[in-house]
């Protein structure tokens, strides 16, 4: 076992990983881990202080919790897809993302999907079981 002081290393920190580590790999795992840790973090943030009541315990049943949770990374995810799409559409339909996002919402709210909706839907979805 090779001993190093802090002084020796560029990341002086321990890291746990089930990933085969190899003088040739570790920089590229450590840098890796790292930006894995920066998006679970930057998303917790997003659940916590962005809207999506991540803060609020809603039931003190464990299953609802957990249930509250998966629903709460769901409609994080969609808002993740929402996001980085809609940012290719304002640009080419020249019009606020707040807007956007608000014509959106809307449409959820109050417009009804037509049996052709529900059809092209179900034509583009691919079911596999495993």
């Amino acid at each position: 076992m090779v001993e190093y002081t802090q002084s020796d290393l560029k990341y002086p920190f321990v890291f746990v990983t089930d990933l085969p580590v190899s003088k040739r790999n570790c920089e590229q795992v450590v840098l890796d881990g790292r930006r894995r840790w920066k998006i679970e973090n930057e998303g917790f943030n997003a659940q916590k202080n962005h809207g999506l009541g991540l803060e609020h315990m809603f039931s003190q049943d464990y299953n609802a919790m957990k249930n509250h949770y998966f629903l709460i990374q769901i409609g994080h995810m969609i808002a993740q897809f929402l996001e980085a799409g809609f940012r290719r559409i304002t640009a080419l339909a020249k019009i606020p993302d707040c807007q956007l996002f608000e014509n959106v919402k809307e449409a959820f709210r109050t417009v009804l999907l037509t049996d052709a909706d529900q059809e092209s839907v179900r034509l583009l979805t691919q079911h596999r079981l495993r």
